[in-house]
């Protein structure tokens, strides 16, 4: 099977308690998701680890990367599949360290060419570019445009993540700039249809 050129990297909304998981397995089953990052904000170690937990066995299930956003101590004792970093989050060298060889480690760009290429220099796996468009996830201070990713794709091999408000709307400008990945929140767990249909109108603009 080739793999295709664009593909669905869901990002957790802060809540991941309750019925979360459900959420999570019935996103899953849609369609091709090749990763799922685990965001959390503002709870213990303990707690964020006995929250991951569930979630990671159901992205395993599903042969789906489990990535730890800003924590790579959380991502350690997970045995996780790699990190995300923030620019305040730490170096991807000591990630690499602390994590391993295979761990996929991720680097939040913003819009910025020179910090793009610092992590690539400092070995990680993919960088992630936004956000593209208004988002209710998080405080956005920085604005990027699609020619960031059609820039990147031109010069260098590693694979770029975009992210910020990408809806199965606004997408194929973000695919066709060249995005390897397109990171969403937002738009897959709040969608009134639920999230297995939210992932499957992605799967349709990706396939086609």
């Amino acid at each position: 099977m080739t793999t295709p050129n664009c593909q669905l990297y869901l990002i957790s909304p802060l809540d991941v308690g309750g019925d979360f998981p459900s959420k999570l397995e019935a996103a899953l089953s849609a369609g091709p998701v090749a990763a799922f990052q685990f965001r959390v904000k503002g709870i213990d170690q303990h707690e964020a680890a006995r929250l991951a937990e569930p979630l990671q066995a159901i992205c395993a299930a599903h042969e789906v990367a489990f990535i730890v956003n800003d924590d790579v101590a959380l991502a350690k004792r997970l045995g996780a599949d790699g990190v995300h970093l923030g620019q305040g989050d730490g170096d991807p060298r000591e990630a690499r360290r602390l994590l391993g060889p295979n761990a996929q480690i991720g680097v939040t760009c913003h819009a910025s060419r020179h910090l793009a290429m610092e992590a690539g220099d400092a070995g990680a796996d993919y960088v992630a570019f936004g956000a593209f468009f208004p988002t209710t996830t998080k405080a956005v201070e920085h604005h990027a445009e699609p020619e960031i990713l059609a820039w990147w794709q031109g010069l260098f091999e590693l694979p770029c993540v975009a992210i910020g408000g990408i809806t199965p709307g606004n997408a194929a400008i973000l695919i066709e700039a060249g995005a390897d990945f397109l990171a969403v929140s937002g738009a897959v767990w709040n969608d009134p249809d639920g999230p297995a249909a939210a992932v499957e109108r992605f799967q349709k603009l990706l396939a086609g």
